[in-house]
């Protein structure tokens, strides 16, 4: 699964028609890329503690519930909404597990630069230009989905847009309700 994952990151166009060839069931892409990636987001979350020491446990600990959380309710939050919106998606077994494997595999991208921006301590860096590279994912989708035209470009602007603005606004109200 994880050679899989970088497929789609290296040759975003090839990883799709790999993807869509290993006909994975939604269950074990979860459970075998966006879940450890999640736990490894998490600990990552406490390796600011080496390089600063103003940094405490339980802001690490705030820190990685919020990470966590964020990605996770972006994923069913993503998964609720744009079924909805293309409703040829909740019609069948099939196309629900491809639009949710779209989800996964974008949104575990994310959560890889997440994980090497707290390990690497990299406030204000280059990687926070890397997470506008997964609507170029996203976009290479598509035939996967088996959208085109105006629908699909609608689609691919809608699920873009949620998927990288969703985690920061989920982010920064767990983070104003833990703050409290």
């Amino acid at each position: 699964m994880l050679r899989k994952l970088l497929i789609v990151i290296i040759k975003p166009k090839l990883g799709w028609l790999y993807i869509d060839d290993s006909g994975d069931s939604t269950q074990r892409v979860l459970s075998s890329i966006f879940f450890p990636l999640l736990a490894i987001l998490a600990v990552s979350c406490f390796v600011p503690m080496i390089y600063d020491s103003t940094i405490t446990i339980s802001s690490s600990l705030m820190k990685a519930i919020v990470a966590f959380s964020k990605f996770m309710l972006t994923y069913f939050l993503c998964s609720y909404l744009l079924s909805g919106f293309c409703p040829e998606f909740s019609r069948s077994h099939i196309a629900m597990s491809k639009l949710n494997s779209y989800i996964i595999y974008n949104l575990s991208f994310m959560v890889i630069l997440s994980v090497l921006i707290n390990v690497l301590n990299a406030q204000l860096s280059v990687l926070f230009f890397l997470f506008l590279y997964m609507p170029y994912m996203a976009y290479n989708a598509l035939e996967f989905l088996g959208l085109s035209g105006k629908k699909g470009t609608k689609f691919f602007i809608i699920s873009a847009l949620m998927m990288m603005v969703l985690p920061i606004i989920i982010g920064l109200i767990l983070e104003s309700l833990i703050n409290r």
